[in-house]
């Protein structure tokens, strides 16, 4: 069986946030822009948005 790939987490953002606002889209967009791989998950057992990036091998 397969590792699941190692993540860093960037930054953390609540998801209980005011209706259109997408902070944690924003900083990831942000951190593209400045040339890093940067994604955006859900962690569900923190009700979190997580901005992560691959660790470098």
């Amino acid at each position: 069986m397969a590792a699941a790939p190692s993540r860093i987490v960037l930054e953390r953002f609540p998801a209980g946030g005011p209706r259109g606002s997408w902070p944690a889209e924003e900083f990831a967009a942000a951190q593209r822009a400045q040339g890093t791989e940067a994604h955006v998950v859900m962690d569900l057992g923190s009700d979190q948005f997580l901005v992560v990036t691959p660790t470098p091998q």
